[in-house]
């Protein structure tokens, strides 16, 4: 079949070149709006939210008056993606050191005790900075503190679609209430702001107060050093998609494969699943590159060792 939308490439390279701060042409594009309280940052995966989320909250640490921060994910595993990080190195002022005491993306429930407990007295202790936790904690652990607590505080909420205008959305309701309760900063970060329901992510009159910074997949596809082209094509099938996708994926090409939002009726509702999934009916997997995160996988049939980059998992 042939490609319905064909698209070529300038490879400007840009999107992977650093400026002389160590940001990616997405984190500097974010960075220039580091004075704004509300920031909504959309951004494909593997674009570097993560790590534009260290460069604006540490500027906020250290010039804009805010004593803390709080990270929010969806899942734990997430978590590791703000471990600590070295910034200095590639020309920024400061490193990303959270205390490991206050890592919440632990093994246990999210809504436990302890992990409660140890939010409440972060954000009771003058000397510590960085929080990270699920929004199942940040919900469970808000339940015992007053808006005004959250004063002088940046709440960083990662794949931030997952909030909604419902009045039965808790997280929703959550930052409804600190934006109108306290001085407190807020920076969104998703790669689809878009739930796959008719609900929306916010109320328009919240949504008015972010400042919006936009990096689009053109953007980040237009500024690989290596990719000339992209095809899409069009295939029908029934039931799960994972159970037919070997019927139309030629892993002899260079292919994107962008799984459906989980939100979406075509979701499994666990991407990761999917992704393994996927890993398994090409082949067997021999080994993941530590530094680069590139898994290798032994091809069904012929034993072709192909790589692939797992962008579900944002790390970068």
């Amino acid at each position: 079949m042939p490609d319905i939308v064909h698209v070529q490439y300038q490879q400007t390279g840009k999107s992977k070149s650093t400026n002389a701060y160590g940001m990616r042409e997405m984190q500097e594009k974010a960075f220039e709006k580091r004075d704004a309280q509300y920031l909504l940052l959309k951004a494909p995966p593997a674009s570097g939210k993560s790590r534009a989320l260290m460069f604006l909250a540490l500027d906020k640490l250290s010039h804009q008056g805010i004593k803390k921060i709080i990270v929010a994910v969806p899942e734990r595993s997430i978590g590791s993606s703000f471990a600590t990080t070295d910034l200095k190195s590639f020309g920024f002022f400061a490193n990303w050191q959270p205390n490991e005491n206050y890592n919440l993306c632990t093994a246990g429930s999210d809504g436990s005790k302890s992990k409660v407990t140890a939010f409440h007295n972060f954000m009771k202790d003058p000397t510590e900075q960085i929080l990270i936790c699920t929004h199942a904690t940040l919900r469970f652990a808000y339940e015992g503190l007053e808006e005004k607590s959250f004063d002088d505080t940046l709440i960083a909420i990662d794949e931030f679609h997952h909030v909604s205008a419902d009045v039965n959305n808790r997280l929703g309701d959550i930052i409804r209430n600190i934006m109108n309760g306290s001085n407190a900063h807020l920076i969104a970060m998703t790669g689809s702001y878009f739930r796959g329901d008719s609900v929306p992510v916010l109320h328009p009159d919240d949504e008015a107060k972010f400042t919006k910074v936009t990096y689009n997949y053109y953007q980040q596809l237009n500024g690989y050093e290596y990719l000339k082209s992209l095809g899409i094509g069009y295939h029908f099938y029934q039931g799960k998609y994972t159970d037919s996708i070997m019927e139309v994926l030629d892993t002899n090409k260079k292919t994107i494969l962008h799984i459906p939002n989980v939100n979406a009726g075509e979701s499994t509702k666990d991407k990761y699943n999917e992704v393994d999934f996927i890993l398994d009916a090409i082949g067997d997997v021999i080994r993941q590159d530590p530094d680069t995160g590139v898994i290798e996988v032994k091809r069904k049939g012929d034993g072709k060792i192909l790589k692939i980059a797992d962008l579900a998992t944002d790390n970068s």
